[in-house]
């Protein structure tokens, strides 16, 4: 009798949208998981991975090369792979809104010859898959090219296909914003969503943007090391200051990313800790909603002035009791008495 064969998870990476393929670049970094422990199996419990991305397959192009990279797409079509992952990088043009031509698209239609938009991939892929991931804050909103006045009428994947959209095995579009990306957030949520598939995860929690919840629950505000300087009214008025950057257009206290916290690269970097402000690109409305960037924020000015005002008072009050703590106790010290307070029992 032939041995069974181990079943194969497949990944079919598109990144045929509106994009800088900046995601696929970022994931690269990744090192909680990386996407090398994901893809030799290398933690437990993971199913076999098969993973399809056009950014380490150099030696095929769509339709020639060692491998014919696109055949992987059209099997998928045909229901040849099961279960399959589909992840999508680069937003979604609206194909129906001009007379000739097309915006963007994967690879050829063996039928015809011509050049199959990322629309009709999506179209056709998507009722088959068992997870459709949308990576990147163009994939998951629009982002840079949905902004007002684009020609492309380009949205995000839960724009295209609905937001109350669900894949054949039940789960919601997943979205994972970030322009770019970051690195682990994306790994750690394949790694979630590929448990999910081998049966051991429960349904992955998702807020209302679709967002894994413990990657975006907390506002960049609340995990910035700058956040203390906020507290005491000290606020940066030119980079290069360790303070608050609120005054310097910094959106951190109502964007909800984790950067601060968890850093770009092994826990090193992110923007405010390096000296950039927080610009928005993980929250829906970017970023239209968010600009000019190097403004301060409208609530900002009302916030800044509060905290300049109870600030100076707090600072006096911590500066006082430092005076005091910074000391050591009076008993520590030489001489023929003891002045602890210790008292005999004996």
């Amino acid at each position: 009798m032939a041995a069974e064969t181990e079943p194969v998870v497949h990944i079919l990476w598109m990144n045929g949208g509106l994009s800088c393929d900046g995601d696929s670049v970022a994931l690269t970094a990744a090192t909680q998981p990386s996407i090398e422990e994901i893809v030799l199996g290398a933690l437990p419990g993971l199913p076999k991975v098969a993973v399809h991305w056009p950014l380490i397959d150099f030696e095929c192009g769509p339709e020639t090369g060692a491998d014919n990279f696109i055949e992987w797409w059209h099997k998928a079509d045909r229901g040849e792979l099961d279960p399959f992952v589909l992840v999508v990088e680069g937003s979604i043009p609206n194909e129906a809104i001009k007379d000739e031509g097309y915006w963007c698209g994967f690879g050829n239609n063996p039928a015809t010859g011509q050049p199959m938009t990322t629309s009709e991939w999506l179209d056709r892929l998507t009722p088959k898959a068992t997870a459709v991931l949308a990576v990147g804050t163009c994939a998951t909103y629009g982002g840079i090219h949905a902004m007002a006045g684009n020609p492309t009428g380009a949205m995000g994947v839960p724009d295209y296909l609905g937001w109350d959209w669900k894949s054949k095995a039940g789960l919601p579009i997943v979205c994972v914003p970030g322009c770019p990306i970051h690195p682990d957030n994306l790994s750690e949520t394949i790694l979630y969503l590929l448990y999910q598939v081998a049966g051991q995860a429960p349904m992955i929690p998702l807020d209302e943007a679709l967002r894994p919840r413990w990657l975006f629950e907390h506002t960049v505000h609340e995990g910035c090391d700058r956040g203390g300087y906020y507290e005491e009214g000290q606020f940066a008025n030119e980079y290069g200051s360790p303070k608050c950057l609120v005054k310097l257009g910094c959106w951190g206290p109502v964007v909800k990313c984790n950067v601060p916290k968890r850093g770009w690269i092994n826990g090193v970097g992110g923007c405010p800790n390096v000296g950039g402000i927080c610009i928005a690109c993980t929250m829906p409305g970017f970023p239209d909603k968010f600009m000019p960037f190097m403004d301060p924020p409208p609530g900002s000015r009302v916030s800044s002035t509060a905290s300049g005002a109870y600030g100076v008072v707090i600072r006096a009050l911590r500066n006082y009791t430092m005076r005091k703590v910074d000391k050591e106790p009076k008993w520590r010290r030489k001489g023929t008495e003891l002045t602890t307070g210790y008292q005999k029992s004996w």
